[in-house]
């Protein structure tokens, strides 16, 4: 299983340690290898540990690991390329383009988004429908859902391919076909927006709505910590395009936005609705 993954930031660097530990040879492109290459050997060490711990049957070194870890271009003779840069439509099909020109032609092409549309996104390629989303959760380590998006020119096969590619890595795949916030945004947008509008409205303070949801629905963390969690920032920019989209329901809250101008991105940043240890 040959691997590319574009992009080394906190989700790409979650899904290169994931493909790794499975077993995968991986070569991350990103511009700050160094950096990348770290973050991904932190990761992977401290799932060794945990996993040596729990006597886990899908323990693994990370050693050795690392030794099928590669900084540079995608390669030729790639299986999966799985493309994680920012949510910026142009700067995703600026890099899905290029990675199909250095990809072999049985090669499946995947994007991480949130959100945007994969159909649109494909649009710019010589081969529309080798382009899948993959649809990964923060922290990709810990999170079993993949959401894997089919658009109506998916070509046969890989669809099954990435189901298959998702269950070797121990996660779980839904297959949602593409629509604006796929199936997981559009319901977590729209919750954690109204979470936010409770707040702003003195409803009850970030801390109880969240509990609230937490004990009273099971959810394992709730939509506004989880806003923290993911970024305000991202969080704003998928509340936009799919108000854009969908409709006034999906109007961001001033409370939202007031937060973003003023930097307060959440965990990133040490402040969002709460406040945050920075990471080292």
């Amino acid at each position: 299983m040959n691997i590319a993954v574009i992009g080394g930031g906190r989700m790409g660097a979650g899904i290169a340690q994931v493909f790794l530990a499975a077993g995968a040879t991986v070569t991350v492109q990103e511009p700050e290898a160094e950096a990348a290459h770290a973050r991904i050997a932190k990761g992977l060490r401290i799932a060794e540990a945990k996993a040596r711990e729990a006597a886990s049957p899908r323990a693994f070194s990370a050693d050795e690991a690392l030794g099928r870890l590669t900084m540079g271009l995608v390669p030729e003779d790639v299986d999966l390329v799985v493309e994680a840069v920012p949510e910026d439509p142009k700067v995703k099909v600026e890099v899905l383009a290029e990675a199909e020109g250095r990809a072999g032609p049985r090669a499946v092409l995947a994007s991480n988004t949130s959100s945007l549309s994969i159909t649109e996104l494909a649009a710019g390629l010589a081969r529309p429908g080798r382009l899948i989303g993959m649809h990964f959760f923060n922290p990709v380590p810990v999170q079993r859902l993949v959401e894997i998006v089919v658009t109506a020119e998916t070509e046969p096969g890989v669809q099954e391919r990435a189901k298959d590619w998702v269950e070797v890595i121990g996660k779980t795949g839904v297959v949602v076909n593409d629509s604006p916030g796929f199936a997981s945004s559009r319901l977590g947008v729209l919750l954690g927006l109204e979470a936010m509008r409770m707040v702003e409205e003195g409803v009850a303070a970030p801390e109880d709505i969240d509990t609230a949801m937490e004990l009273g629905y099971r959810h394992p963390m709730g939509p506004i910590k989880l806003g923290d969690l993911v970024g305000l920032d991202v969080r704003l920019a998928i509340a936009e395009y799919l108000h854009g989209k969908l409709g006034a329901r999906f109007e961001p809250p001033k409370i939202l936005r007031d937060k973003v101008a003023a930097g307060e991105l959440g965990r990133k940043t040490g402040k969002g609705f709460y406040r945050w240890e920075q990471e080292q």
